[in-house]
């Protein structure tokens, strides 16, 4: 017997609502727990119903998605969240990602492709522009981005546990420097980088460089180092990221 997926919907137009639930109740696989029509609402009700995957508009009442979806997975990290829209842009993708999304749509997608997509996410996978991605390839892609558009305005829900010289450390690492590089660059040895960098991963409670980047990231407090600040300093054309380091 093929194990149920519980989905929630969450969009202020119940005509859209009721023809999501049409759709999804033809497949034996997915079962609708509930619904909301705000973000705040959305967030009491995730809470209490446990769904594996949200279904969130970005436009909502109260809350708009990506503040739902941040402050729904400070809570319930278990719970996948797919963002549909009324449009599809690739900053509005990346910032939908870095709120916690695991996908995001138009919400003219071909009923049978958000299908897919729910079956995939309910697996812990990741699905930008048609690609399956896992942890670590969703990782790259957000630090990829990142460097296109920037950290930008984003409402922090958590305070960081880092020090400030560690908040300048990642904020380092997220613009593409070894602990070497980030060591000249401050002055410092490389031994103490290291050992910023293990106090760091301790903190964030995650296991590599990549992992506290995009956990950064996704909180919104990596201190902005743009690339035109440090090269002053800095031969920064000569930095790559040594995967020894």
């Amino acid at each position: 017997m093929t194990e149920r997926i519980e989905v929630m919907i969450v969009d202020d137009h119940p005509v859209f609502r009721e023809g999501l639930r049409n759709v999804l109740d033809t497949h034996e696989d997915l079962h609708i727990v509930g619904e909301a029509d705000d973000g705040e609402k959305a967030i009491e009700r995730a809470e209490e119903l446990k769904p594996d995957v949200v279904l969130m508009d970005i436009n909502l009442p109260s809350l708009n998605g990506l503040q739902a979806t941040r402050r729904l997975k400070a809570r319930c990290s278990d719970v996948r969240v797919i963002m549909l829209t009324a449009y599809d842009d690739e900053e509005q993708i990346y910032h939908a990602i870095r709120s916690g999304a695991s996908s995001y749509h138009a919400k003219d997608v071909n009923p049978e492709r958000l299908v897919d997509v729910i079956r995939h996410v309910s697996q812990g996978k990741y699905v930008v522009d048609d690609e399956v991605l896992d942890e670590d390839e969703i990782g790259e892609w957000l630090l990829e981005e990142f460097r296109r558009f920037g950290v930008g305005d984003m409402e922090a829900d958590s305070l960081s546990p880092l020090s400030p010289r560690e908040m300048e450390i990642l904020g380092l690492v997220v613009h593409g420097m070894s602990n070497k590089e980030i060591a000249y660059h401050l002055g410092i040895s490389h031994q103490t980088v290291k050992n910023h960098m293990t106090a760091i991963l301790s903190k964030l409670g995650v296991a590599d460089r990549t992992q506290a980047t995009v956990y950064a990231l996704r909180h919104g407090w990596v201190p902005l180092h743009p690339k035109e600040e440090i090269e002053p300093d800095v031969p920064y054309r000569k930095y790559r990221r040594s995967k020894k380091d």
